[in-house]
């Protein structure tokens, strides 16, 4: 178990294998009785949606699931206001609650939604996809996309608890699992040496799956460090950005879905840090070792379909930007990340990924 302690709202993260059958039990040590929306999407409301409701009404809940379409065009305007309008017909008010049930989808647009409908209701997290488990989930980064840019709109509210269960891992396909290992691989990276190590003893994604309490648990430790110290995202949290900011440009003109998350932050760490490198911003062979260690998992390191110019264009909607500066993340070593401002029309040069 681990604790995110902030000023005005800490609360818990659960790992372990099999906490979904408790989930119940688990909501009610948090909040009274209440009604509870689950938001799920299409593809895991076959899968868990019942077990979780039943869960909840069996301990004392008015549990309702909401169904949203699987896949990356649900974290829209649109989606949110639909789910406001079935949270009205329901009856829902300040008193009520919401837990996401899903990906980093589902999470992001149910979190938007408890923290703006009628100004906040209580939330919590169950992420199902390795992905949201080990970054999405906590921190309290809500938002939806636009068609200018991903995650253009949100808010910052954090769950009143998160619940982590590895087991639920198996149902996922390896695209979407080596999707959250890019997140693992990133953590490493910019502040734990000791779990980048660790990585680089296991022979590919099936094997890291059968140390995921363990490797999730340091993944989220180095998150948490940099939440409890940056809340906003104004100072050290913008370390988790490294391979961010040309990852989701990417994401954003390939066509949401298209090139995952995971990928693009994979591609992005690579571009970024080639072009660091050779400004010596990053210590030499650094771009070597991500590049191994991204092989490793079945990870892509390159973007053939490159459009530079479209690339930029992405770049300069992204909340990133700020002004006429972007601050970048590279590697001071593996292990530490340094946060580079530099202009903005500069990042063209690292989007060719030149070394």
């Amino acid at each position: 178990m681990l604790a995110v302690n902030l000023p005005n709202h800490s609360y818990q993260i659960i790992v372990k294998k099999g906490a979904l059958d408790n989930c119940g039990q688990w909501v009610k040590s948090l909040w009274k009785e209440q009604k509870i929306a689950i938001i799920t999407d299409s593809n895991v409301e076959k899968l868990y949606a019942d077990k979780v409701k039943q869960e909840l009404n069996d301990v004392g809940f008015e549990a309702e699931v909401l169904v949203v379409p699987a896949g990356e065009k649900s974290k829209s305007l649109q989606c949110a206001s639909d789910l406001y309008d079935q949270l009205a017909d329901l009856g829902f008010t300040r008193s009520d609650g919401i837990i996401a049930l899903g990906g980093g989808v589902v999470g992001d647009l149910a979190g938007f939604v408890a923290s703006t409908f009628m100004r906040g209701l209580h939330f919590l997290q169950i992420p199902t996809t390795l992905l949201a488990q080990v970054d999405s989930s906590i921190g309290g980064k809500t938002a939806v996309n636009t068609q200018k840019a991903k995650n253009l709109v949100g808010t910052f509210t954090q769950p009143d608890g998160v619940l982590i269960d590895p087991f639920v891992l198996k149902t996922l396909d390896d695209r979407r699992i080596r999707e959250g290992i890019a997140e693992i691989v990133k953590s490493a990276a910019i502040a734990d040496k000791v779990l980048w190590e660790f990585l680089g003893t296991l022979s590919d994604e099936h094997d890291l799956l059968n140390h995921a309490e363990k490797v999730i648990t340091a993944a989220l430790n180095v998150k948490k460090k940099v939440v409890e110290e940056d809340v906003f995202d104004h100072g050290s949290r913008l370390t988790l950005n490294f391979g961010h900011t040309i990852g989701h440009a990417i994401e954003n003109t390939a066509g949401y879905g298209v090139v995952s998350h995971g990928e693009g932050v994979a591609i992005g760490m690579m571009m970024i840090n080639s072009h660091a490198e050779a400004l010596g911003l990053s210590p030499k062979n650094s771009t070597q070792a991500l590049k191994t260690m991204l092989e490793r998992f079945h990870l892509p390191t390159s973007y053939p379909e490159l459009d530079a110019q479209a690339i930029y264009t992405a770049i300069t909607h992204d909340k990133k930007a700020r002004g006429s500066q972007l601050k970048i993340i590279t590697l001071k070593e593996i292990g530490q990340a340094q946060i580079t401002p530099i202009p903005i029309e500069n990042i063209k040069e690292y989007i060719k990924g030149e070394n």
